[in-house]
């Protein structure tokens, strides 16, 4: 019984796409771990704060070319 090659086509057969799938995983596994580290970390404390107040008018979103 052969699996069937619809990912990648290679001299490997079907472990390529075995390989293909591994590295694809873990690098899902790696970014999981990065952002669930990232969500429950503090913002260093000298970090300036975020501005997220709107601009009051238009013209303050530009600025004056000279």
């Amino acid at each position: 019984m052969s699996l069937p090659m619809f990912l990648a086509h290679g001299s490997l057969g079907p472990y390529d796409e075995l390989i293909f799938l591994g590295v694809s995983v873990v690098f899902l596994v790696m970014m999981g771990i990065s952002w669930f580290t990232s969500r429950t970390e503090e913002p260093p404390a000298d970090a300036p704060p975020l501005d997220t107040a709107a601009p009051k008018n238009r013209s303050e979103e530009r600025f004056r070319l000279d």
